[in-house]
């Protein structure tokens, strides 16, 4: 008979900070993926129809911008929100050669019905902290990220 303690991580890498915060990650990973798959949608969906709603209209190079997805990637989650009629792309009057692209009143549903599925998630992944915690953990990556990534936020 196997002892369960035999089945834990070393006490070294339970105890190093970047380990932690990648299972964590990975974990965090899977929660969401299930989230975007109930909802329809997928994660770079998702960041572009926020990054419309909060910002407005914008072109596909500033959306890429704003939410740290390369261009081609941008494009082709583009070409699918299009097609579900999440967002409209029209020529930027002011240079033909770029692309406006608005969110759709489909596309704001599709964000409240996605941010609800996040939502869920939050509380799924971080239950066992109560709402001072949950900031303190907030700030604390934040101030992580803007340290080692700063233009990644």
């Amino acid at each position: 008979m196997t002892n369960p303690a035999d089945d834990r991580a070393p006490e070294r890498l339970r105890a190093t900070p970047s380990w932690l915060l990648t299972r964590l990650a990975d974990h965090a990973a899977h929660l969401a993926r299930e989230a975007f798959t109930a909802a329809g949608a997928g994660r770079y969906h998702y960041a572009l129809l926020v990054a419309l709603v909060e910002g407005g209209p914008a072109s596909q190079a500033t959306l890429g911008r704003r939410c740290g997805i390369d261009r081609s990637d941008v494009v082709a989650a583009l070409n699918e929100l299009v097609a579900r009629g999440h967002v409209e792309r029209r020529p930027d009057p002011a240079d033909r050669r770029r692309n406006v692209v608005t969110v759709t009143p489909a596309g704001r549903e599709q964000t409240e019905r996605t941010g609800k599925a996040l939502d869920e998630v939050q509380e799924r992944l971080l239950a066992p902290l109560d709402a001072a915690d949950r900031r303190h953990l907030t700030d604390l990556l934040t101030r992580l990220l803007r340290h080692h990534a700063p233009g990644r936020l």
